[in-house]
């Protein structure tokens, strides 16, 4: 749970750590559900945006102090309100969000299944092409991606809205031949390595040589660079590139619903949009 000795750095009591990489380790879900004020299911991609974000919304609203947010896949977030939970090995999490954010097609259908009021949109962002730094395979546009030496971290279609959106800028750049020799030849061959949460592990297959490139929005590589991960990309152009629009809506059942309107009012606050736009999001 983000308390406030979390988001401010004040020393407090503090539960028992435990984390045991990799058998024990849950890097998407953050704090304690349990007497939350404010739950957040917030679209993976932004997790180097939540910590800032939640520091600076409860300066302006410090009775917001006990917040839990996950980030995972919105697919899975999505995937997760309609379940009533999700099963992470052995742990059960039942907590229910108050906000729900995530890209615009997967939000136009929470919103006409009913789960989410209407939403509004509040950045946005690019493709890019992680690499390791050095790129030694040499890869320079998509197009290389469908070479049979070019190991692709591919996020999984089946869980990860930004599939398409990659798929859509393949098909610009070399058409339907370039789909499928990565979609389908590579992975065959197990050339194209599907992720599940390609925000994590995009980057770490690269770092583990698992993988040589991989489609990723650019404020994930951005940020890589920013930590010092020895990991660069290489820009898409804008004739074969595609912009993803974030929106976030109140969750219809929300438990808590003025810290839900306090957040998205926040969310559309200048303060918010320069924090969004530090890490290389567009607004």
């Amino acid at each position: 749970m983000v308390t406030l000795g979390l988001l401010l750095g004040a020393t407090t009591s503090q539960p028992y750590p435990f984390t045991v990489p990799p058998v024990d380790q849950v890097v998407d879900l953050h704090g304690n559900p349990a007497g939350a004020q404010l739950v957040i299911f917030m679209a993976g991609n932004q997790f180097m945006v939540a910590r800032p974000l939640l520091r600076a919304f409860h300066a302006r609203y410090p009775h917001v102090a006990r917040i839990f947010y996950e980030t995972l896949p919105p697919g899975v977030l999505a995937r997760q309100i309609a379940a009533g939970g999700i099963r992470i090995g052995n742990l059960v999490v039942t907590a229910q969000p108050d906000v729900y954010m995530a890209g615009h097609r997967r939000m136009a259908a929470m919103h006409d299944s009913g789960y989410v009021e209407t939403p509004f949109a509040y950045a946005s962002n690019v493709l890019a092409i992680m690499i390791r730094k050095g790129n030694p395979r040499n890869v320079r546009s998509l197009r290389d991606l469908g070479r049979s030496d070019v190991r692709v971290a591919m996020p999984n279609p089946q869980w990860e809205g930004v599939a398409e959106q990659i798929e859509s800028a393949y098909r610009k750049a070399g058409g339907e031949t370039l789909v499928h020799d990565i979609m389908v030849t590579k992975v065959a061959a197990g050339t194209t390595i599907l992720t599940m949460i390609h925000h994590r592990q995009t980057p770490l297959f690269l770092l583990e040589g698992k993988a040589d490139a991989g489609p990723v929005w650019i404020s994930e590589a951005l940020y890589q660079q920013r930590i010092g991960a020895p990991i660069s990309m290489v820009p898409i152009p804008a004739a074969q590139n595609q912009t993803a629009s974030y929106e976030a809506a109140m969750v219809t059942r929300a438990s808590n619903p003025q810290a839900a309107r306090e957040f998205l009012s926040f969310l559309k606050s200048s303060q918010a949009r320069a924090i969004y736009r530090s890490y290389g999001f567009g607004i």
